[in-house]
């Protein structure tokens, strides 16, 4: 029996049309195209179901209230599809990921993130093979968590990092390796899924959240580091050095740390390093951090650091409650 697949078409680079101003956004050319392509109605395809957006975006303008409405919309036809498409721009594909990974509890079927570095309307596009190959995991695979599809490779959604602005091979999963591969053939590497969640479907929606970063540079300023903590800041992420390490000459920069987690500040410490993970035991740098009462990010993206930080502060006001939980495993956003 043929499975039916829902897409949800947000926008970006797949389904736009080049226009005296560049590339746009344009309704109803997707759904033509692919009614116009014999591929989409191959008998080893899956039905679908097209849901477009209005507007459509450009994935730079994502926001919070984008996906609560995306979250919402899996949860409503839930029942009725064997899988999820969303097509959606690679500008902020991986932050979107991360967040219905969060958002969406108690999830048993795919949910696939997938677009183009290049329209589908041009002959070098990579749009159709991505969204055949999107098409064909959701359907043949009943694998429990979001995802990324592109260029021949299925991520773990909450362990991909774009980072290529205009290579067709736009993201990699640093520190958790393909879910599935595409070639001749599809493989996949069912070991790797997330086990199957046996907890009732429920929607948790984001809040918006005042949350800043602060990036470690050789001879950065402290004044502005100090004047970002006198915001009325939720929590901070501080991108630091290899393992989690920070300059410990100026004593004043713990003391402002400090002072701001006693004011009930979340901070988290997030590596610069893509691969790796953060250990704040190996060296003393890292260990004055966690003496004081900063989390660590351990081995997640700094996509998944960032939206995980966003989706604990609306759940809870409690900032030990945040601590505690920021650093658990809670969809496979990191190593155990």
């Amino acid at each position: 029996m043929k499975k039916s697949i829902l897409i949800l078409y947000t926008g970006g680079t797949i389904g736009m049309a080049k226009t005296a101003t560049g590339y746009q956004p344009t309704a109803g050319l997707l759904s033509k195209l692919m009614a116009e392509d014999r591929a989409f109605s191959h008998e080893d395809m899956p039905y679908y179901d097209i849901i477009e957006y209005t507007p459509l975006i450009d994935s730079s303008n994502m926001t919070l209230h984008h996906w609560n409405v995306l979250a919402k919309d899996i949860v409503k036809a839930y029942a009725d599809y064997d899988g999820f498409i969303i097509l959606h721009g690679t500008d902020t594909m991986a932050y979107t990921a991360c967040a219905l990974s969060f958002m969406v509890e108690g999830l048993n079927k795919p949910v696939i993130l997938t677009g183009a570095q290049v329209a589908l309307t041009e002959a070098h596009s990579d749009a159709r093979e991505n969204l055949i190959s999107a098409l064909l995991l959701a359907s043949r695979y009943c694998f429990p968590e979001v995802a990324i599809l592109f260029n021949h490779y299925l991520l773990r959604g909450n362990r991909a990092h774009k980072i290529d602005a205009i290579g067709y091979n736009a993201f990699l999963s640093p520190n958790y390796p393909p879910l599935a591969e595409v070639s001749s053939e599809l493989l996949a590497h069912t070991h790797r899924f997330c086990k199957t969640d046996t907890r009732t479907l429920n929607l948790h929606k984001y809040k918006s959240v005042n949350l800043a970063h602060f990036h470690f540079f050789p001879g950065f300023p402290l004044n502005t580091l100090e004047a970002l903590l006198n915001l009325p800041l939720r929590a901070l992420l501080l991108q630091t050095y290899g393992s989690g390490n920070v300059p410990t000459e100026d004593k004043k920069l713990f003391s402002l740390v400090e002072n701001a987690i006693a004011r009930g500040v979340i901070i988290a410490n997030y590596s610069q390093c893509l691969k790796g993970h953060v250990n704040m035991g190996s060296y003393a740098t890292g260990q004055a951090l966690q003496q004081i009462g900063v989390v660590s990010s351990q081995d997640m993206t700094p996509e998944a650091a960032t939206v995980k930080l966003q989706f604990l502060c609306s759940l809870s006001d409690d900032p030990t409650w945040i601590r505690q939980h920021y650093g658990r495993n809670l969809r496979g956003e990191l190593s155990d």
